[in-house]
């Protein structure tokens, strides 16, 4: 607590975590927006279901968010914009505006996403 209390990059370095996990919770809340978020069920079968889908839909967010970053990246048009180490830190595949949390999503199983990553 008193190296805390004393050191303004601890005190940053904890911020930013926090800030990481308080984003993380508001994408869950939209990922899984029925009954506010909440378990609908008392079946600890059901619970333990419904957390294993959340967290499959997080990892696959995830996944394409990094496939998209890695893009933008390798673009020669956008790829020298993050030129510096905390331009870097900031950039995280922890993003859900693409989301339509209440929107009706149509997947075409038939053809992949066009990333080249």
């Amino acid at each position: 607590m008193c190296r805390y209390l004393r050191s303004r990059e601890l005190q940053r370095e904890i911020e930013e975590g926090l800030n990481v996990i308080e984003s993380w919770n508001r994408a869950n809340s939209v990922i899984y927006y029925g009954k506010t978020g909440e378990l609908s069920s008392n079946r600890i079968d059901e619970q333990e279901l419904s957390v294993q889908c959340l967290r499959i839909v997080q990892a696959s967010l995830v996944y394409v968010n990094t496939l998209m970053i890695q893009d933008l990246i390798d673009d020669p048009d956008t790829g020298d914009i993050l030129v510096t180490a905390a331009d870097k830190r900031g950039v995280t595949p922890l993003f859900w505006e693409h989301v339509l949390p209440y929107g009706e999503v149509k997947l075409n199983m038939t053809s992949r996403l066009t990333l080249t990553g």
